[in-house]
C-alpha cells in the first residue's frame, strides 16, 4: 500500500485512537451488518478447519468471528503497527492468540511473502488501494476455495463523495487517499484468477461480493 499515500499519513489516519474505537465498538455491538454478511457467506459454505487470510484485518474482529465459527488458523496482513495492541488484547480475551499469525506486508507488492489460504477476506481495503488490479489479483491468487470482499457502491454519488473526502484531506495536509474503483472491473479481475461470484449483498454504504473457485 506504499504507493497510495505517504506512509506517515496512512499511520496518522489509522492511528491507535482509530484502533481503540474499532475494538470498543466490536466489544459493545459485535460485527456490523456488512461484516455479518461476509461471515454468513463463508459460514454457509463451510468453514470447519479452513485456513483464513485476512488482508488489512485491523484489530481482527472479523477473523475472530470466523474462528468461532469453525475456521482453523488465520494469517492477517497489515501495513500499520497501530492495531497491534488492540488486536493482541482481543485475541487474548477470545483465547485465540495461538491461532492467528499477524504479518506486516503488502500482499500486492510481495505476494510471495504471504501464504495461500482456503479463504481470503478483504473488508474496506480495496477502496484504500490505488492499484486494485494488482491487489485483487494477488488476493485471488491466494484463495484456494473462497474470497469475499466489501467495496463502496459504484456510481456518481460514490465518486463525488470520494473526491470531496480527498479534497478535505488535501487541505489538511494528509496524503492518504480513498478510491472509487469500478465494481464490475474489480469482480472481473477476480474472475481472471479463476473465481466465480456466487453471492452479492448491496448495502447503503458497502456492498459485499463472495466468490468461489
Amino acid at each position: 500500500m506504499d504507493e497510495c499515500c505517504d506512509r506517515s499519513s496512512y499511520d496518522d489516519t489509522f492511528d491507535d485512537r482509530f484502533a481503540r474505537r474499532q475494538a470498543r465498538r466490536y466489544r459493545r455491538r459485535g460485527l456490523n451488518g456488512t461484516q455479518e454478511q461476509m461471515v454468513a457467506f463463508l459460514s454457509e459454505r463451510g468453514l470447519e478447519g479452513a485456513s483464513v487470510l485476512e488482508i488489512g484485518g485491523g484489530v481482527g474482529e472479523l477473523h475472530v468471528e470466523l474462528l468461532r465459527r469453525g475456521a482453523g488458523q488465520v494469517t492477517n496482513t497489515e501495513i500499520s503497527p497501530n492495531y497491534e495492541t488492540e488486536a493482541a488484547e482481543l485475541l487474548g480475551r477470545s483465547g485465540m492468540t495461538g491461532r492467528v499469525t499477524r504479518q506486516f506486508v503488502d500482499i500486492a507488492a510481495a505476494p510471495q511473502d504471504v501464504p495461500e489460504a482456503d479463504v481470503v477476506v478483504l473488508h474496506r481495503v480495496v477502496c484504500c488501494y490505488p492499484d486494485y488490479e494488482r491487489l485483487l489479483a494477488a488476493a485471488g491468487g491466494h484463495a484456494r476455495r473462497m474470497l469475499v470482499f466489501s467495496h463502496p457502491p459504484g456510481g456518481p454519488l460514490t465518486r463525488g463523495m470520494t473526491r470531496f473526502d480527498n479534497a478535505l484531506r488535501r487541505l489538511r495536509g494528509n496524503d492518504f487517499r480513498t478510491f472509487a474503483h469500478s465494481p464490475a472491473k474489480m469482480v472481473a479481475t477476480l474472475q481472471q484468477q479463476g473465481l466465480t461470484p456466487t453471492f452479492r449483498h448491496r448495502g447503503w454504504s458497502w456492498h459485499v461480493v463472495g466468490l468461489e473457485r
